[in-house]
């Protein structure tokens, strides 16, 4: 049996340039600590080798200490050995990279810089298909049917791309055969680009990120166990949790009358999680302006609980009430500027987006006044 943990889109040196200060370094951190946890999950389930599928660098010029330090964890887990494919972020166009990553390689780690079979071990070859560039335009791992290994190898196909009509960067089109396995005779393919986890089928995986960093997937960082028994036979497949950060999307319905605080508290996770979760509330349904308000006001108070809390509203329609703008002011030029919102924001001559705005608008005011009262 042999048995490898099947990684990628590491994205190490990704400078989070949206997030606040202090997360924004302790996200990057996390990124390069799971180097560490990747080592731990393989030793744990008996792997001596860790199949990283592209993307490992952010970029094709990170920061020598981003590269460096890198390459020193993996050198620091004795007994376990890299193999390190080019991704889209870290083509083969970064010729500088490589060749300094080259220069400084240690002894347990691979870069599987050419389409050409890799040992890995008596019976065990690895069929790379490095990204000659940042959007090759074609299938690179179309090689791998021809590829001549020794009878009874096992074969693992290695790449980063799009299968099907997805890709982590949107809009590519068909790359990678949905069939390539089968085609090319692999026991198993290790995919990267998609930071989701996923099946594609029996012998064809995307691992996903082992510390995610976007709301998109909503799942916890993962890598894959996977043990190959004989060629030819089917593999175990165990996916491993291995994030520190868990990027979480909140759904939060709304029907009018409800109570914010009573709908929002129930869902939160437990406070010794919060200050490593960054959570994004998805607000949808109806409120009144008060509900809403006291949404606002409830995910303000808690905040600073977690890593990041942020509200998503553009869902939730707000609907006023004539009480409703009584609460802005009875009479006089506020009270005339809800008066004229409200009566736009239910005109069906006006667009959907001109309606929104006019109850965004109407909100403001609403939290405005309330604010003053």
């Amino acid at each position: 049996m042999v048995r490898f943990l099947h990684s990628a889109d590491l994205h190490l040196g990704k400078p989070y340039g949206s997030m606040p200060d202090e997360l924004r370094g302790r996200l990057r951190e996390a990124r390069h600590t799971v180097l560490d946890r990747l080592a731990i999950k393989a030793r744990e389930g008996g792997a001596a080798t860790i199949l990283l599928a592209g993307d490992v660098f952010d970029t094709e010029t990170p920061s020598p200490s981003v590269l460096r330090q890198a390459l020193a964890a993996m050198a620091g887990h004795d007994g376990l050995s890299w193999v390190i494919l080019p991704g889209n972020h870290d083509s083969l166009v970064a010729e500088e990279l490589w060749a300094t990553t080259g220069r400084s390689l240690p002894a347990n780690v691979l870069l599987a810089m050419e389409p050409a079979p890799i040992q890995l071990a008596q019976g065990v070859i690895v069929l790379p298909a490095p990204c000659t560039t940042r959007r090759p335009g074609r299938d690179l791992t179309e090689w791998m049917g021809a590829a001549a290994t020794p009878e009874g190898s096992l074969r693992i196909g290695l790449a980063h791309g799009a299968v099907q009509s997805f890709s982590e960067d949107g809009g590519a089109s068909d790359v990678i055969a949905p069939d390539r396995a089968a085609r090319a005779g692999l026991d198993y393919l290790a995919l990267g680009d998609w930071h989701g986890q996923m099946r594609i089928g029996t012998r064809i995986w995307y691992s996903g990120t082992p510390e995610p960093d976007r709301f998109k997937h909503d799942a916890p960082g993962r890598a894959l166990l996977v043990a190959l028994d004989a060629a030819g036979a089917e593999p175990t497949v165990e996916p491993v949790e291995t994030g520190l950060f868990d990027w979480r999307m909140l759904p939060l319905a709304f029907l009018p009358g409800d109570e914010a605080t009573e709908r929002l508290a129930p869902l939160l996770p437990s406070g010794t999680t919060r200050r490593r979760t960054l959570l994004r509330v998805v607000a949808s349904g109806r409120a009144r302006p008060q509900a809403r308000a006291e949404l606002e006001t409830a995910i303000a108070a808690v905040a600073p609980e977690f890593a990041l809390m942020q509200l998503e509203a553009q869902a939730l329609v707000t609907e006023c009430e004539t009480d409703d703008l009584d609460r802005i002011d009875r009479a006089g030029a506020l009270r005339q500027a809800a008066d004229a919102l409200l009566v736009e924001s239910r005109d069906t001559t006006r667009s959907e987006g001109e309606r929104e705005a006019a109850r965004d608008a109407l909100m403001r005011l609403f939290s405005y006044c309330a604010a003053m009262s």
